[in-house]
């Protein structure tokens, strides 16, 4: 296989959430394969840019918050305007909640099924079509541990990650005859904002890198190559399938 299979050279993607944490891991990974990106957020992420065009490639901001599906079309038509195509779609942007079952609100449910699954399908949708009209693409969601397994304490969460793995291979089944590919990445414990709580507990901190055989807690930086894979011509025949990058986590 040669090494221009993994080339993303004239490629535009759009990273959601990639102001920080794995969204910029993603998108720095992406430009040093070559692609434009698009970064969405709804914070700063001057530091993103920052490291994007220190790869000699464009970053287009987009501002835009991803608790509701307003922006999803307009996200998709400020990327062809400001970038002039698009072809990669990282479906990054999530929440999480944190409560006993016994005590998790209806609020704190909506909030994460809307953002992580809920603008998930419908920013995938206005990708999609998109794509579908100019030839191909590729999606990539950010899944998790809890795509595969039950969690405690965020029931929203594991919802909604359960759901990402299934809009995974609903997807790829309606779009890989439209040259579309759709996978997903699934993360182990990642050190990010998301995480900090965790990490910051003594003892989950501990649990959790018992179990992990690598015996770390992941970077940003450990998603970089899943993510040029799949978005690249080296993934064209991988269709609907969750990629963990876990430290061995799934298989201990």
């Amino acid at each position: 296989m040669s090494g221009n299979l993994f080339d993303l050279s004239g490629k535009v993607a759009v990273v959601t959430g990639a102001n920080t944490g794995i969204g910029q891991g993603i998108a720095l990974a992406l430009a040093q394969a070559g692609a434009d990106i698009a970064l969405v957020a709804r914070s700063d992420a001057s530091e993103t840019v920052g490291l994007i065009e220190g790869t000699g490639r464009r970053a287009l901001v987009i501002t835009a918050d991803l608790a509701s599906t307003e922006p999803c079309e307009r996200i998709v038509a400020e990327t062809v305007s400001g970038l002039g195509r698009l072809d990669i779609l990282v479906n990054n942007a999530g929440i999480i909640r944190r409560n006993d079952a016994t005590e998790f609100t209806e609020d704190d449910w909506d909030a994460v099924l809307d953002t992580n699954l809920k603008v998930l399908f419908f920013l995938s949708q206005a990708a999609g079509k998109h794509m579908i009209a100019h030839g191909g693409g590729s999606i990539i969601n950010i899944a998790s541990m809890l795509t595969f397994q039950g969690g405690i304490r965020v029931a929203s969460y594991t919802a909604s990650k359960s759901g990402v793995g299934g809009l995974t291979k609903l997807l790829a089944n309606e779009w890989a005859g439209q040259n579309i590919t759709v996978n997903a990445i699934a993360p182990g414990y990642i050190a990010t904002n998301n995480t900090a709580a965790l990490q910051a507990d003594e003892t989950r901190n501990r649990q959790i890198l018992e179990r992990i055989p690598a015996g770390r807690w992941g970077e940003p930086s450990d998603l970089g190559g899943a993510a040029v894979f799949l978005a690249s011509d080296a993934a064209r025949y991988v269709q609907g399938h969750i990629l963990a990058v876990d430290g061995g986590w799934l298989a201990r």
